[in-house]
């Protein structure tokens, strides 16, 4: 298999649904923004472009009609440059990654993007018009269970405690904080939004504004201040919503390229996947897919933990993630050196694409070699890749 390198890896701010930046701006712009800003930052002309795969884990109405395409036409894109959208829920940005690289690796492409893109303020999670199977939800309803039970699940089932929860969201939180003090977020292209706002004749005017940041980080989150919070899904549960991920609007691209296009068009490597595994487990303890992905991408690659340098360990639910840390014994000073999902949010099927722009800017910072992206996946599914600096 040919060499297929990352080349840029970009992501917009994730901002809160419905009450965030971005509620009013439309996902095929959000989407659009990324890809081209993403093309021009890497310095290549849009027509080398062979594909671009998107991920989405809810494509339909704004979503719908291959977002995937219809970004990239948005983009700017000439009609030679085509596009799919990827769905395997909240792995979907990076599966979409996944499958731009090996597109690049088999020789079938030059040069692709994999791109990831969420508006949950458009549409919500479970879609407009949920249809479980009428039969087979009784045959297997955890096939159709709700995440916050999972959640619940991993913690009773594994023993994870509130106040580890609580703690571990104060901590995120904290983390997100300073990276935003500190202007760590590198990879953020700052996203141009749009507002409705009301005229004296009853009439709305669009305006337009630029979102720099993720609106969602909670300076100051202590563990006392959210243990009075109780949990949605259990009666004294531990799952609450100032300890599980942030339902969000984003969205981000990576581009990928051979190693004869980079020498070809000039463009600069910056890391490649060395490999990526799928896993799955019981869907009604969902949150520990991690916990069987990461092995076997550490096997594939033929590295272990202890090698990896940062993990970008999406926090669907404080339970889930600090689960798979301990399961694995994984050092928590890896684990999401910015802060994880909690804080920032976690945009579905733009999340593996998101997260991964971030690792590659955590490696970058940080001297690391190797990186980890993984997350549990709705259904009973991890994923986790591993990515090499170059």
């Amino acid at each position: 298999m040919r060499e297929a390198y990352i080349v840029e890896s970009v992501r917009t701010p994730g901002c809160k649904n419905k009450r965030g930046k971005f509620k009013d701006t439309r996902p095929e712009d959000l989407l659009s923004f990324i890809l081209k800003s993403c093309v021009e930052k890497a310095g290549i002309n849009p027509a080398e472009i062979d594909d671009v795969m998107v991920g989405c884990a809810f494509p339909e109405a704004e979503q719908g009609i291959n977002i995937g395409r219809i970004a990239s036409k948005m983009a700017g894109f000439p009609d030679s440059v085509c596009g799919a959208t990827v769905n395997r829920f909240c792995s979907s940005g990076i599966e979409a990654i996944a499958l731009a690289t090996l597109r690049v690796q088999a020789g079938w492409s030059d040069v692709a993007m994999g791109a990831g893109i969420e508006s949950m303020t458009f549409v919500p999670m479970g879609g407009n018009k949920p249809r479980p199977h009428p039969e087979f939800s009784k045959e297997d309803p955890t096939a159709y269970i709700s995440m916050g039970i999972t959640a619940e699940n991993v913690a009773s089932r594994y023993n994870v405690t509130r106040q580890e929860c609580d703690e571990f969201a104060a901590k995120s939180n904290e983390k997100a904080a300073i990276a935003q003090k500190n202007g760590w977020f590198t990879e953020i292209v700052p996203t141009p939004a749009v507002k409705f706002v009301p005229q004296a004749d009853g009439t709305f005017k669009k305006e337009t504004f630029i979102v720099s940041e993720d609106d969602g980080v909670r300076p100051g989150t202590t563990a006392e201040g959210i243990a009075k919070l109780s949990s949605p899904f259990k009666f004294g549960g531990v799952a609450t919503a100032a300890n599980s991920s942030q339902t969000t609007d984003g969205a981000a691209a990576t581009l990928v390229a051979s190693k004869e296009a980079c020498e070809r068009l000039g463009l600069k490597p910056v890391a490649k996947i060395i490999a990526y595994a799928v896993a799955g487990c019981k869907s009604d303890e969902m949150g520990v897919g991690p916990k069987y992905a990461i092995p076997k991408a550490l096997k594939i690659a033929g590295l272990t933990i202890d090698q990896i340098d940062a993990f970008e360990l999406n926090e669907a639910f404080a339970t889930q993630a600090i689960h798979c840390v301990k399961e694995l014994g994984i050092d928590i000073n890896k684990v999401n050196l910015n802060g994880g999902a909690i804080a920032l949010g976690h945009p579905l099927g733009c999340t593996g694409a998101k997260i991964t722009a971030t690792l590659l800017s955590v490696l970058k910072r940080t001297g690391g070699k190797y990186g980890i992206v993984s997350m549990c996946i709705g259904g009973g599914m991890g994923a986790a890749a591993i990515f090499e600096m170059v």
